[in-house]
């Protein structure tokens, strides 16, 4: 245990560590979208039935639902799977928001560019500290 400044310090597992990140996430993407319901003439639009994503409103609204279901079920997953399983999903799903994210930022309002910068960071950091899982337990 480390006592430097005369405090514990606790390393979460990595299960712990995952699921946590994926919270985080999960609540940037919350907020981003409960914020962009005060863009002007968003409400009117969603009231609509207008996502903004050129699709029916019945598939824009299954594409999104299925976009933040996997982010969702991570955080239990992170924790409850087997580590090897958790390892390469959390890679995969890492990378893969990261990349579907920069993809959508283009023309983003200001405040969807911070959170979308803030959430690129912590998705990466999932695929990288999933990549780096330890072999052996660590001391505390």
């Amino acid at each position: 245990m480390s006592m430097k400044s005369g405090l514990v310090d606790f390393k979460p597992p990595t299960k712990l560590q995952l699921a946590a990140l994926w919270t985080s996430v999960m609540f940037l993407y919350v907020y981003g979208d409960y914020f962009d319901l005060y863009q002007p003439g968003k409400l009117a639009a969603v009231a609509r039935g207008e996502f903004g994503i050129g699709l029916p409103t019945d598939i824009a609204s299954i594409f999104a639902a299925a976009m933040m279901t996997i982010p969702s079920l991570m955080i239990w997953l992170s924790l409850a799977l087997p580590p090897v399983l958790s390892k390469w999903l959390n890679a995969l799903f890492g990378v893969l928001y990261s990349l579907i994210l920069a993809a959508t930022m283009r023309g983003a309002a200001p405040f969807y560019l911070l959170l979308g910068v803030v959430e690129i960071a912590l998705t990466l950091t999932i695929a990288v500290i999933a990549l780096r899982w330890p072999k052996h337990a660590q001391e505390v």
